[in-house]
């Protein structure tokens, strides 16, 4: 079996029209679990070939043997036939909530000796496979492993480098990130988006910081990294404007002040930690949340000293229990935390 490979390299593989007897796509990322999914079939199959000769099964409802049965009967109107196995359960430590039972012996049977004319495709989307397993040595040694990661920064950038090369489109460094910052890593969305913005662009075009800021749609938990950025620069202005515009849209300011001390909160730890000698990694696995995060939070500490985070903790603490009991207007209380931090 192939060496693990990153998501974004795998997928790479099956461009290529040398499609194996059986694959094994493994991990959460679903977006690539199912590009890994697509890409197999379209290289299998035509669009006319896939009403007779596609079948998926989900594993929790239908056992592998009559899986097993599907892909060892000869295609209809076709050469080739794809079979789909998801969910397979059976590979992990997990107990799983279906009745169905798996004779796994007719799996490990049919890895030995694969039918030429079908591609399995076993689907397993779990964090970790039970290597102890027979079956699952068995399929990691003999199926073509997909690795479904998810995405770090790096994978990220090289995932929208590729998209872009498609349509001869370039991206300004400051675009990509301040995307990243907006967006997060997640890629279903960042392939919408840069998508859209090629649109936009046309052709041998540029993406700007500009574009990303005109198009770009933002959340609730993006504007708020964005009021941050204004609060950090002292920026009375930005930060007036982007909290009315969030109030317009009907955020609670109750839910905008919780997001306002959450962020606070993560910069103050991740300044702490990095003082004390932490990675980003080491960071990011302490205070369980995604590097990324971490790395902006990294970013923006180097605006604040310990003693005002605390202090900014503090009034944000200070606010939440003034909302909850009705003292002053929720509105007008983060105004008034605004309007202190710009020094007015």
């Amino acid at each position: 079996m192939e060496r693990k490979k990153l998501a974004i390299d795998s997928l790479k593989t099956i461009n290529s029209k040398d499609i194996k007897p059986v694959y094994l796509l493994h991990g959460l990322n679903a977006f690539i679990m199912k590009k890994a999914r697509d890409k197999i079939i379209q290289h299998s199959l035509s669009d006319e070939e896939k009403e007779f000769n596609l079948s998926i099964y989900d594993l929790e409802e239908t056992p592998i043997e009559q899986v097993i049965e599907d892909a060892e009967t000869l295609p209809f109107l076709g050469d080739k036939r794809v079979v789909i196995a998801k969910n397979a359960f059976f590979l992990t430590a997990e107990k799983s909530k279906s009745k169905v039972e798996h004779d796994v012996s007719k799996l490990q049977d049919y890895l030995e000796q694969p039918a030429p004319f079908s591609t399995l495709i076993v689907q397993a989307p779990y964090e970790k496979l039970d290597e102890r397993k027979k079956i699952t040595k068995a399929l990691k040694k003999q199926a073509t492993y997909v690795e479904a990661n998810e995405f770090n920064e790096h994978d990220l950038v090289q995932w929208i480098k590729d998209i872009l090369h498609k349509r001869n489109v370039e991206m300004d460094e400051d675009a990509k990130q301040l995307l990243l910052q907006l967006v997060g890593l997640n890629v279903t969305i960042i392939t919408n988006e840069v998508e859209k913005m090629m649109l936009y662009v046309g052709d041998n075009g540029v993406i700007t910081r500009e574009v990303v800021h005109e198009l770009v749609a933002k959340t609730l938990e993006q504007n708020v990294f964005t009021l941050i950025e204004a609060v950090m620069n002292k920026n009375l202005k930005e930060a007036l404007n982007i909290y009315q515009d969030l109030l317009r849209n009907n955020e609670e300011p109750i839910k905008i002040l919780s997001l306002l001390a959450s962020q606070f909160r993560l910069i103050y730890h991740t300044k702490q930690l990095s003082g004390q000698g932490y990675s980003q990694q080491q960071i990011a696995q302490t205070l369980k949340v995604h590097p990324f995060r971490v790395k902006i939070a990294l970013q923006q500490s180097r605006k604040f000293e310990e003693p005002l985070l605390r202090s900014i903790i503090k009034e944000l603490a200070e606010a939440d229990y003034e909302m909850k009991t009705g003292k002053i207007d929720k509105e007008l209380l983060l105004q008034l935390f605004f309007l202190k931090q710009a020094g007015v």
